[in-house]
């Protein structure tokens, strides 16, 4: 394989295997997601888009560079805006998810904007899924099979992961990030340990996750004890008689204190305290008072760059 890269100020377009890139934002902190663009016999595919229209409209450029033409399928691993909003900038492909990434994608609409309004968002237009699956698909890119999978609510309700077995690459969405503290509270805490498991037995050795570097399967091992830290601090709170607010401002992050974006703790630890207390994963939260508990953790918005 001949290694082909492009990069500009903002990011970096990186070839992870025969015909498979990795777009990669970085810092990779809140809405700096990646994407990946897969090319194989004269046809491509993309693997998410991005959160604003000026870096939609350079991932647009970015992909032509590798590929002949624009891609004609675009998978939106969940309804998240930072990976779904630029689906406009490309016309001319089907737009692939989960049936309940639709769904939530239509629900949620432009909200994300609201919470960051200093971004410069550009003239967006929600464009959802027209093609959507329940359990599995498969998308043939040229000779090359992507499957599509679901594995039950994780990181959100309808989170697909981009598996490419003739590559060896798997696409994960925020299902699993690299450097970055993980976020389930639209999701599941155990159900995120589920899909870890799943994920790990198709044996990838490059996982491109979907925010931060590149990385290999000891990603999973990071992510696997992190959820397990936050399932451990529930069970104490949950005892003691702490909200998660209260357990979070007396908690020592630890290793965890590297990971990117560590104010999520206190989202997470509500997801956790309801599966604790009995609820169902994916059972719906009030993220717009969580969000708020989380500045008040943090002192501050967190910090958005997109």
């Amino acid at each position: 394989m001949i290694s082909r890269q492009w990069t500009s100020p903002a990011a970096r377009l990186e070839e992870v295997a025969d015909g498979v890139f990795a777009y990669l934002q970085p810092d990779g902190g809140w809405c700096l997601n990646n994407a990946g663009v897969i090319v194989a016999d004269g046809e491509s595919a993309l693997v998410d888009t991005a959160a604003t229209e000026a870096r939609a409209r350079q991932l647009r450029d970015a992909a032509l560079t590798v590929a002949p033409a624009a891609p004609r399928t675009v998978v939106n691993t969940h309804f998240h805006g930072d990976h779904a909003f630029g689906n406009f900038v490309f016309p001319e492909a089907v737009v692939i998810g989960h049936e309940r990434a639709r769904t939530e994608m239509a629900e949620a609409g432009l909200h994300l904007t609201g919470l960051w309004p200093e971004v410069h968002w550009g003239e967006l237009e929600l464009v959802l899924p027209t093609l959507t699956y329940q359990d599995r698909m498969t998308l043939h890119v040229g000779g090359l099979r992507a499957e599509l999978i679901h594995v039950g609510p994780a990181h959100t309700t309808n989170d697909t992961a981009v598996w490419l077995p003739e590559r060896g690459v798997l696409f994960l969405g925020d299902l699993v990030m690299s450097g970055v503290t993980p976020f389930c509270p639209m999701g599941s805490v155990s159900g995120s340990l589920q899909a870890v498991e799943r994920l790990r037995a198709l044996d990838a050795r490059t996982l491109v996750t979907g925010h931060g570097p590149v990385t290999g399967p000891e990603v999973f091992d990071v992510t696997e004890s992190y959820l397990r830290w936050l399932q451990g601090l529930a069970e104490e709170g949950v005892s003691a008689g702490l909200t998660p607010l209260e357990v979070a401002r007396e908690t020592d992050l630890g290793p965890y204190a590297e990971l990117l974006d560590s104010e999520r703790l206190v989202p997470n630890l509500h997801r956790a305290y309801a599966e604790e207390r009995g609820a169902a994963p994916g059972v719906p939260l009030d993220i717009g008072a969580l969000f708020g508990e989380m500045i008040q953790h943090h002192g501050r918005v967190p910090t958005c760059h997109a």
